[in-house]
């Protein structure tokens, strides 16, 4: 089923933008926000000197407004027509080793990852079940295979949380033509990770992102990407023994 109409959170950097990108030249209209509007204005121009035969509108949305979200989602319903695929991917990745004092950044990223997709995905299947039909995606991690140190004990918590919860909404649509999918990227390029100088099998964000999109137009429940190396690297991860967890972050 082509998915024309395609709602992007996060949208203005990183993940959001690449992917907004690829679907930009699959001719899909996008339904784009994210905090940073200004950089959402740039990204539109952007998309329609690529295909100036879609539709693409923005919005100022910060996703830990959660009343907001669901405004917004509705908002880009009634400019688009319907939502056909809704892709929670906004996040955030402050924190440090818990006990070290740095709870009020580990709790804006356990808030802003979890609790706001949350808030996104509620959103976005209350409009699925009315239209009975549509395509949830979330963006997981890699990490969300084990335990992560350091910046990544609470990032890597809310990354299993949104595979599990994204799980039972599955479970609960098994029988409807909604369809849940999600991505579990691996090391890919972007804003959030900027400041890691090395990481294993890191790729940029156009390939990153070009293998995202290759696996959510797929619909499948849950994908690795890049396929290699990470589609085998996640089930390794999952019996690794700590102290070979502790050399990846």
């Amino acid at each position: 089923m082509l998915r024309s109409n395609i709602v992007i959170t996060g949208a203005s950097s990183g993940l959001g933008k690449g992917m907004a990108i690829e679907f930009a030249k699959m001719g899909r209209n996008l339904g784009l926000c994210a905090r940073r509007v200004e950089r959402l204005e740039e990204l539109k121009q952007e998309l329609l000197s690529i295909n100036p035969n879609i539709n693409v509108v923005i919005k100022s949305l910060d996703v830990d407004d959660h009343d907001a979200v669901f405004t917004c989602f509705e908002e880009f319903r009634q400019e688009l027509g319907s939502l056909d695929r809704v892709i929670v991917n906004a996040g955030m990745g402050k924190g440090a080793s818990v006990g070290t004092g740095y709870f009020y950044a580990n709790k804006q990223t356990a808030v802003t990852n979890f609790v706001s997709a949350l808030a996104q995905c509620e959103a976005a299947v209350g409009i699925f079940r009315e239209q009975n039909a549509g395509h949830l995606v979330t963006i997981s991690s890699i990490s969300a295979a084990r335990g992560f140190r350091r910046a990544l004990t609470v990032y890597a918590a809310t990354k299993a949380a949104i595979t599990s919860m994204t799980e039972g909404i599955r479970i609960d649509l098994m029988k409807t033509p909604i369809k849940v999918s999600t991505v579990h990227p691996g090391f890919i390029r972007s804003e959030i990770n900027e400041k890691v100088k090395t990481a294993p099998f890191m790729v940029d964000t156009e390939t990153g992102c070009k293998a995202i999109v290759k696996a959510i137009e797929k619909e499948g429940a849950n994908s690795y990407v890049p396929s290699w190396p990470w589609s085998i690297l996640y089930r390794l991860m999952r019996i690794a023994p700590l102290s070979m967890l502790a050399k990846m972050s």
